[in-house]
């Protein structure tokens, strides 16, 4: 029996033996805790000079009256009734309170991104949510990726929200809706499509004439997709989120309501919220609307911020953060198990509705990855594992069993049993036979743009006018003398004479020395987007590739070959027909390496772990799993198993640096 099942089944039998204790054992310590509690509490109570926040702050935080929650009837299949969907109460003698459908109800609500997880492992994220005790689903929505063109619009495979909603419904969950327009999430430009950069003048979540149209847009064709989820429709979007922490942003104030006001005239009917952390919360807010919170832990001192906004209200947390996102070159961020139940059980003794983020993080496929920016540019690492309470790969963890026996104790119908574990598998090591170096390929790629001096990766002329979004861009003209060479790159540059490798410029390094030459030779400029600022203001300054002249000794220079290398499917299939070349022992330069990974006929999820190699991208059979890099933290990438064919699979490493060796797969992630 695998280690996995064995933890699996102790802990149920844990689970079960504490419920059993619990039902034995509630009479006289419960009663006590009743009847004592508050007025034990009361003389820990913080001293302030607002009475009228304190007396409000204390009222919402009392430890509730203990009953076993019941929801048994409120779920979407069940609930017949929908003419009163999530409503707000407030009575005396009583502290304010969720009700649905006419019935008090707390949220228990579980991230999970339909788009970091493959479409095939949604149902099962989902029933593991259901069967840890949770009531319903939070999701964002990226802009960026529903529409990659203006106007050309994606909810299909992956992006298929309509059908990730059905299934939630389908399962018994409730859903609460973050459709942005901005949704930071760590992706991207924060979920925002970088074509909206191309306009010189742009201000982004602002009521910019330019920006306000583009959301228009959108809006008018997502929110016409999410009107018949909602509630009072029958379907399962008990709420939705009107933008995204923009009280840490807060530059216009007639941003927010402008959002508000788009999604009213579209038709959503169900309740609206905010959401922010306690410092930011008075600028986010807006007024009708629940304003929601985001923390950390348990701070009283947080919430009191929230009644300044409003009275009378019951309290939501939005984002209760149980874990944290990685960055290249920083650490593995974990939080430990017990602080995430012990918060967890105070939000329900308090009667607060809450949301955990992340309960299932995922992936960030292909070049989805956001960016921070605190003085130095890090791009967020391939896996959003989160350290949540489901992995990456979806297998359960001592969160997920804190919580289900937290959750089995509060409510009164037995949970739904646990889904089984997904299997994993260790494959044959993978040496690659074949390589192809960059420059090799450029005569695969489409056609480059010629132009008398550089252009940024948005405002190439290509994809239809939309630029280009996310990869890599080569910048190639000829020059006659050395000297000091002068750029402005986003975000990484290698430098290359013809094909030898000269320097870096990037993050902070804007000249490097281009030694004497006597006759004119190629100079080469590969520069990668690695990832969008998704937070701050920092967003408004996300151009990528060259931005602005290139110069050697002040003399600016001209005529540039520009190629993209956005690295898609199609590109990958004209890559088939390319003249591979034996690998050579420890090539050094941009290059593509070309191997099988062999499979099996059933084919399960792996990890590839590539010890040898120092930093590219890797392709299963044309997908994109994202980037590796030798400064860790993590260390492996998730492979799914749905993405295999029984057998041989075709996997192609773009390494930047240096040629390494082998291939490893293993059945835990190294993060």
């Amino acid at each position: 029996m695998r280690r996995e099942q064995r933890w699996t089944r102790l802990s149920e039998r844990r689970v079960m033996g504490s419920l059993q204790r619990f039902s034995l054992c509630f009479s006289w310590k419960r009663i006590l805790c009743i009847f004592f509690l508050p007025v034990i509490l009361s003389g820990f109570a913080p001293r302030v000079k607002d009475k009228e926040h304190l007396i409000f702050a204390n009222a919402q935080l009392q430890p509730a009256q203990y009953s076993m929650f019941n929801w048994s009837h409120l779920t979407p299949l069940k609930l017949t009734d929908r003419s009163v969907g999530l409503q707000t109460e407030s009575r005396v003698g009583s502290k304010p309170y969720f009700t649905l459908g006419g019935h008090k109800f707390l949220i228990f609500g579980g991230s999970i991104h339909y788009f970091r997880v493959p479409k095939e492992y949604w149902r099962d994220r989902l029933l593991k949510l259901k069967a840890c005790g949770f009531n319903t689903l939070t999701t964002y929505v990226p802009w960026n990726l529903h529409e990659p063109q203006r106007g050309k619009f994606d909810f299909s495979g992956n992006l298929d929200l309509e059908a990730f909603v059905l299934m939630a419904a389908e399962i018994g969950l409730w859903v609460i809706l973050r459709p942005g327009p901005y949704i930071c999430s760590e992706m991207d430009l924060g979920g925002l499509p970088s074509w909206l950069l191309q306009d010189p003048k742009m201000i982004l979540r602002t009521t910019y004439k330019g920006f306000v149209e583009a959301v228009n847009k959108y809006f008018d064709h997502l929110i016409s997709r999410v009107v018949p989820l909602q509630y009072r429709k029958r379907g399962p979007i008990i709420a939705v989120q009107v933008e995204n922490e923009y009280g840490s942003f807060a530059e216009d104030k007639d941003y927010m309501p402008y959002i508000q006001k788009a999604l009213l005239e579209r038709g959503i009917v169900e309740l609206l919220m905010t959401s922010d952390d306690a410092k930011h919360m008075l600028k986010g807010y807006i007024e009708g609307v629940l304003a929601t919170i985001n923390m950390n832990t348990f701070q009283i001192n947080d919430f009191k911020q929230l009644s300044q906004v409003q009275r009378n209200k019951p309290i939501m947390v939005m984002e209760f953060w149980v874990g944290w996102f990685d960055t290249w070159g920083g650490k593995h961020m974990i939080k430990n198990a017990e602080d995430v139940e012990d918060t967890v059980s105070k939000f329900i003794t308090s009667e607060i509705s809450f949301n955990v983020y992340m309960f299932h993080g995922g992936t960030n496929f292909g070049f989805m990855n956001g960016a921070t920016y605190f003085g130095k540019h890090r791009g967020v690492v391939t896996s959003y594992d989160y350290d949540a309470v489901l992995t990456e790969a979806g297998d359960y963890t001592e969160k997920y069993f804190k919580l289900r026996k937290l959750f089995g104790s509060v409510v009164a119908v037995h949970l739904p049993p646990l889904p089984k574990l997904s299997p994993k598998a260790e494959y044959p090591a993978v040496k690659p036979s074949l390589y192809l170096p960059l420059w090799d390929v450029l005569q695969y790629l489409n056609k480059p743009v010629i132009s008398h001096t550089p252009v940024n990766m948005e405002s190439l002329p290509i994809n239809n006018g939309n630029g280009q979004s996310y990869g890599l861009v080569l910048y190639e003209t000829f020059i006659c003398c050395g000297g000091s060479l002068h750029a402005n790159v986003q975000d990484t540059a290698q430098v290359f004479l013809n094909e030898k490798n000269i320097g870096l410029l990037g993050d902070g390094i804007k000249k490097l020395n281009i030694p004497k030459i006597r006759e004119c030779q190629l100079l080469r400029i590969l520069v990668e987007n690695q990832g969008r600022v998704n937070f701050s203001w920092k967003i408004q300054d996300q151009r990528k590739g060259l931005t602005g002249s290139v110069t050697i000794d002040n003399i600016p220079l001209n005529g540039f070959i520009i190629y993209s290398l956005e690295m898609t499917m199609s590109f990958f299939e004209r890559l088939r027909s390319a003249t591979w070349k034996p690998v050579r022992k420890n090539y050094s330069g941009p290059a593509f390496y070309l191997g099988t990974l062999k499979a099996g006929s059933s084919p399960k999820d792996t990890f590839l772990r590539l010890l040898n190699w120092n930093y590219g991208f890797v392709f299963i059979n044309g997908r994109n799993l994202g980037r590796y890099s030798i400064i860790g933290p993590q260390e492996t990438l998730y492979l799914p198993g749905t993405w295999l064919h029984p057998r041989d699979n075709e996997i192609i490493l773009f390494e930047k640096r240096k040629s390494g060796s082998y291939i490893q797969t293993i059945d835990e992630p190294k993060l």
